[in-house]
C-alpha cells in the first residue's frame, strides 16, 4: 500500500529535491510555498510517497486552522495559486497517490478536509470517487515560431496590437516598489466595474513580490502611453516548462489605446525567449480566446472526512462571494457621494483573475 510520511526539509533541500521531477510547478516551489505561508498564515506540509522503503515522490501544500479545525490545501480556493498536487515518478498513478493523500491528510494530519488540483490529474481518472469541479481556461504552446503565434491570435487582437504600437504605447519590465501601487489600484477599478472589490489585498502583491522576485521567475510589466502615464500593469510568474499570467489590469479610460493587448504580447515573447514552453491565462474568459490558446480543464478535487462540512464550505463560499458584493456596493456609492463633480472618473479595464 501506498504511504505518505511527512518529512521535515528545509526549504532549500526542498528546492534540489524538487528539480528532480519533470512534472514540478511554480506553485511547489519553496519562494511559493514561502509566500503561501506568509499570506494565508498555515503550515507548510511536505511529504514523501512511499511503497516499503522506495520513495515514489512528493506532496506539497499548506494546513491552515479555521474556526479550530485543520484543512489542508494545494490549494485552497481564495489563495491566488494554480495547480500544486504531486510530483511522482511516471510509472505512479495519480489516482492511487491521490488515495493515500487522503488517508495522510483524514488520519496523520487530523484534518478534516482535503482540496487538491494537480495539472496530470484528468476527470476521467478521478470519475466518481471525489467530489470535484473543474477549473476550466486557456493555455498557449510557446513552443511555435513567433509569427505563428501572432497569426494564431484573432485578426481583432492583431490588429489591437498594431494600434497600441502605432498610439506610442510601450511595455516596460518593473521591478520598483511603486509598482504594488500602480497593479493595485488599476485591479480595484476592474472589481469596481462590477460592484464588487478585490479579493486580496496590497499585503498580498507585495509578499508575492518579495518572496518571488529573488527566484528570477517573477515577470512584472507596465503599459506607458506617450504622455508617461501607466495605463495598464501585468504579473507573470514562471518555472521550468511552465509559466503563468498570475493578474493584470487597466484604467478603463484608456482602454482605446489597447494596452491588455501589447502587455500579453510582450509576456508570450518573454517567456518563449527563456525556452518555457507552455503560458497558462490563468482561468476561464471568453475574451482570452483571441489569443489562439485551446482550452484546459483541470479538476480541482475537494473531500471532507464528514459529510456536514461540504455543506459548510458551500455555505462559506456563498458568504464570501455576498460579502464581497456589499463591499463593492458600499464603495461604489461612498465613491459616487464624495467625488467632486469635476472630478476624472477611473475606470476598469481586464483583468485575467
Amino acid at each position: 500500500m501506498l504511504k505518505f510520511d511527512r518529512i521535515h526539509l528545509s526549504l532549500e533541500n526542498w528546492d534540489s529535491t524538487l528539480q528532480q521531477f519533470p512534472d514540478r510547478t511554480m506553485c511547489q516551489s519553496p519562494a511559493w510555498l514561502g509566500f503561501l505561508e506568509e499570506t494565508q498564515k498555515g503550515e507548510i506540509v511536505i511529504a514523501a510517497l512511499r511503497e516499503g522503503n522506495t520513495v515514489l515522490g512528493y506532496f506539497s501544500g499548506l494546513m491552515i486552522q479555521r474556526f479550530g479545525l485543520r484543512l489542508l490545501g494545494s490549494p485552497l480556493p481564495g489563495w491566488t495559486t494554480a495547480y500544486m498536487g504531486l510530483v511522482l515518478k511516471p510509472e505512479v498513478p495519480r489516482t492511487d497517490a491521490l488515495e493515500a493523500l487522503q488517508r495522510f491528510a483524514f488520519f496523520d494530519l487530523q484534518c478534516v478536509h482535503l482540496e487538491f488540483m494537480d495539472r496530470n490529474l484528468s476527470a476521467s481518472a478521478i470519475g466518481d470517487h471525489y467530489p470535484f469541479r473543474n477549473y476550466n481556461g486557456f493555455e498557449i504552446d510557446l513552443s511555435r515560431k513567433e509569427d505563428e503565434l501572432f497569426s494564431d491570435m484573432t485578426s481583432a487582437c492583431r490588429r489591437c496590437i498594431r494600434k497600441a504600437v502605432r498610439s506610442g504605447v510601450i511595455i516596460q519590465e518593473a521591478s520598483d516598489a511603486a509598482f504594488v501601487e500602480d497593479f493595485y489600484g488599476q485591479i480595484t477599478d476592474v472589481f469596481a466595474k462590477r460592484h464588487l472589490v478585490p479579493t486580496y489585498g496590497r499585503a498580498r502583491v507585495l509578499a508575492l513580490i518579495r518572496h518571488l522576485q529573488p527566484t528570477g521567475n517573477l515577470l512584472l510589466l507596465r503599459a506607458i502611453d506617450d504622455d508617461g502615464h501607466c495605463i495598464a500593469t501585468g504579473i507573470s510568474i514562471a518555472m521550468h516548462d511552465h509559466a503563468e499570467l498570475w493578474g493584470t489590469a487597466s484604467w478603463r479610460t484608456y482602454q482605446h489605446l489597447r494596452p491588455n493587448e501589447l502587455l500579453l504580447w510582450y509576456v508570450l515573447r518573454y517567456w518563449k525567449n527563456r525556452s518555457v514552453r507552455f503560458l497558462d491565462m490563468g482561468g476561464a474568459g471568453e475574451y482570452k480566446r483571441k489569443y489562439g490558446g485551446y482550452e484546459i480543464s483541470v479538476p480541482w478535487v475537494r473531500t471532507s472526512r464528514y459529510p456536514l462540512l461540504a455543506v459548510l464550505r458551500s455555505s462559506a463560499a456563498m458568504l464570501v462571494a455576498t460579502r464581497q458584493r456589499w463591499h463593492g456596493a458600499w464603495r461604489s456609492i461612498a465613491s459616487s457621494v464624495s467625488a467632486p463633480a469635476d472630478s476624472p472618473s477611473l475606470q476598469s479595464g481586464d483583468s485575467v483573475r
